[in-house]
């Protein structure tokens, strides 16, 4: 097994990639999700113009009660996790309002591609497209175990802890974004409660006792949006973003597994396709 062996550059290469098709590896777009930051933008402002077309919108505005609600919800959420959880999470969400779009038809045929080239000319082939795989660092990653000789056994095992530790970071995200959204509630009933007590406490003064319940309410409505509209949504997009990403790494997977058996590439084609949704199954080969 050659070990640590570079993908061969210079005139050679060249000159092996003149002899050979192109191949167009297809990098994820980094683009605004604007599903989530226009489906945000108008859940909260459907409820603020509620307010607003109300006879009593500045009684909905309770400092104390934000800060119960939000602080209470943030500080709720750092105990059940690490100081480096969090901020893994923090960065995930905000990378959610930014989401990275996977085209799988496209990552297959290029996989497919690859494949192809491999099988006819030799794994050797395969660094002609070194620029070009190199803007990807898994696939860099996969496809240089193949060509450096590892079994196909280790390769799988590899890139499987590989992909399944990500995946684990990504759920620790989700359920820290979660566990936000059922504690921002929990905290909305703890300050109405503290409210409640207030106003029980001065029940001498009747006239007080309709603002006082109104203030006392407000945190159970500032929970309720912060968990429903803002947290619970954003876990769902972590998910999702999560099972795309997924999906294009077990693809990889499978090529450099094919690709260090020297399998016929119609096997790989079955493979992905197997692996991809209905909407997004190929033919190659057909």
């Amino acid at each position: 097994m050659a070990e640590n062996s570079p993908l061969p550059k210079g005139n050679s290469t060249a000159a092996l990639k003149a002899s050979l098709p192109s191949v167009s590896i297809p990098m994820p777009r980094r683009t605004a999700d604007y599903a989530t930051i226009l489906g945000l933008t108008f859940a909260v402002s459907l409820i603020f113009i509620a307010i607003y077309m109300g006879e009593s919108d500045a009684s909905f505005f309770n400092l104390p009660s934000v800060a119960i609600v939000i602080l209470g919800t943030i500080a709720v959420t750092a105990i059940s996790y690490t100081g480096e959880e969090i901020r893994q999470a923090g960065s995930i969400i905000t990378q959610s309002l930014m989401r990275r779009i996977y085209e799988p038809q496209k990552v297959a045929t290029m996989l497919l591609d690859l494949a192809v080239v491999s099988k006819k000319k030799g794994i050797l082939a395969l660094s002609a497209y070194e620029d070009e795989i190199a803007r990807d660092n898994f696939l860099h990653r996969s496809l240089q175990m193949a060509i450096d000789g590892q079994k196909p056994a280790d390769i799988d095992f590899i890139l499987s802890q590989e992909i399944a530790a990500r995946i684990e970071r990504h759920k620790r995200s989700a359920s820290i974004t979660k566990r936000a959204s059922e504690t921002a509630p929990a905290m909305g009933l703890i300050g109405t409660l503290v409210g409640l007590v207030q106003m029980l406490a001065n029940l001498e003064s009747p006239e007080t006792i309709g603002p006082a319940m109104a203030v006392a309410l407000l945190t159970t409505f500032y929970g309720a949006i912060l968990g429903t509209v803002v947290m619970a949504p954003l876990a769902g997009k972590l998910d999702k973003n999560s099972q795309d990403e997924t999906l294009i790494k077990n693809m990889i997977r499978l090529t450099a597994i094919a690709v260090a058996r020297q399998d016929n590439p119609r096997k790989l084609e079955m493979e992905l396709n197997s692996a991809l949704p209905p909407q997004h199954k190929i033919k190659y080969f057909d």
